[in-house]
C-alpha cells in the first residue's frame, strides 16, 4: 500500500480559466483565478488575473463571463504577463506537491498550454491534476442528465455564486471534489495515484463515446489526451 497522503489530507489548489472562446487550443485567457485551500478546506491563498487577450472578445463570450473588448484593453494587463504569471504560480503549486484541479481540465491546462507557447512562456508539469468532471463520469457511469459544473454543484449541495466567473468556479471544483470524495471514499488516495487513473478514464470515457457516434457519423473523433490536448500539427504545404 502506498505511503503517500490522500489528496484531501493535506493542501489542494483550483485554477479556472474564461476566455474568447471554445476551442481551448485557439482560446485567449481573459480572466484566471486560482485558490488554494488548506487541509481543513479553508481558503489560504486566492489570485485573480484580468488580462487584455489582444484580440476582440466576442459578444457570445462576453455574455457568459461579463468582460467586453473595452473592458480588457481598459482594466486588463498584458496576457504575455498574465500568461506568465498565471504558469508560475501553477507550478510553483506543482513543484510543492499540491495537486491542481480544475473541472473539465482538458480545457484550462489546453487553453493555458497554448498561451504559453504563443508567448514563448515554458509549459507547466500539469502533475499531479484533479479533475471532478473526468472522476465524476468514472464513478457514477450512469447518472443521467448533464455534467456541468453547475449541475454538480447542484446535485452535491455546493455553493456556486456568480457561476462562470473564473473565481466562483475555482471554488466549486475544490468543494465539489471534497465532496465527491465523502459519497464516493474510493476516490480517496493519494493525488499522484488518481492522476494516473485519470489518464486511463479520460482515454476509456474517450474512445466509448467515439464508438457510440459513430454510429452514425463514422469519421466522428474524440480526444482522449488528458490533462492537456496536444498542439494541433501546422498544415504543411504540398502539391
Amino acid at each position: 500500500m502506498s505511503t503517500e497522503k490522500p489528496w484531501n489530507s493535506g493542501p489542494r489548489a483550483a485554477f479556472d480559466v474564461e476566455t474568447t472562446g471554445k476551442n481551448s487550443r485557439a482560446a485567449r485567457i481573459v480572466t484566471a483565478s486560482l485558490i488554494v485551500v488548506d487541509a481543513r478546506g479553508e481558503v489560504t491563498q486566492e489570485h485573480e488575473w484580468l488580462a487584455d487577450p489582444g484580440v476582440e472578445i466576442p459578444a457570445e463570450a462576453a455574455e457568459v463571463h461579463g468582460i467586453t473588448t473595452a473592458k480588457a484593453r481598459a482594466e486588463g494587463r498584458p496576457a504575455a504577463a498574465v500568461v506568465l504569471e498565471l504558469r508560475n504560480t501553477i507550478q510553483a503549486l506543482f513543484d510543492d506537491g499540491v495537486p491542481v484541479m480544475a473541472f473539465n481540465a482538458n480545457y484550462d491546462f489546453t487553453v493555458l498550454a497554448a498561451e504559453c507557447a504563443r508567448y514563448g512562456v515554458p509549459q507547466v508539469t500539469r502533475h499531479p491534476v484533479l479533475d471532478p468532471f473526468i472522476i465524476n463520469k468514472q464513478v457514477d457511469r450512469y447518472r443521467k442528465g448533464t455534467r456541468t459544473l453547475g449541475a454538480l454543484c447542484e446535485e452535491y449541495k455546493v455553493r456556486l455564486d456568480n457561476a462562470h466567473t473564473s473565481a466562483a468556479d475555482a471554488l466549486a471544483t475544490v468543494r465539489l471534489l471534497d465532496a465527491m470524495a465523502v459519497k464516493f471514499p474510493k476516490i480517496v488516495m493519494s493525488a499522484p495515484a488518481l492522476h494516473r487513473y485519470q489518464v486511463e478514464w479520460a482515454a476509456a470515457q474517450a474512445a466509448d463515446f467515439q464508438s457510440y457516434l459513430r454510429r452514425t457519423k463514422p469519421t466522428a473523433v474524440v480526444e482522449g489526451d488528458w490533462p492537456v490536448l496536444p498542439p494541433e500539427e501546422p498544415e504543411r504545404g504540398g502539391f
